[in-house]
């Protein structure tokens, strides 16, 4: 692969990390699909990138449990649902003249609902020693 297209997918993968970050804070922005997306780019970019996102605290909080055990917290299912609907939805809404997208859309929505409804298996948060858990 040319040092171009490498440096495509590693600057994509930063910006997906970024984006998790940011939905970290944000509850309206979903922190695992971004994360996801940027340890795939980092995966074709740069596997000494991939090895250091890895090493990252915030791939281990957030996308480890995940990636390991298949397993997600309610609150992070549901903000992922949340988020994918919300901005699906927009697409829909956008896809007005479009029924065919409009459907298939709608089928990829459907799938990831039922995948991390069924598919990924729900968890309760562990208190970490030192933190204030409610």
């Amino acid at each position: 692969m040319g040092k171009t297209k490498r440096g495509l997918w590693i600057g994509i993968a930063f910006l997906m990390m970024g984006a998790g970050a940011v939905g970290v804070v944000l509850p309206i922005l979903p922190t695992v699909p971004f994360l996801m997306a940027a340890l795939y780019c980092f995966a074709r970019g740069s596997h000494k990138l991939e090895n250091w996102f890895r090493q990252t605290s915030l791939y281990q909080k957030h996308l480890e449990p995940f990636m390991d055990k298949k397993e997600m917290t309610r609150k992070a299912k549901l903000t992922v649902m949340l988020s994918m609907t919300i901005f699906m939805g927009i697409g829909f809404v956008m896809m007005e003249q479009v029924p065919v997208g409009r459907i298939i859309l709608a089928a990829v929505w459907l799938f990831h609902i039922l995948y991390f409804t069924l598919g990924i298996k729900t968890v309760k948060k562990t208190c970490v020693a030192g933190e204030n858990f409610n």
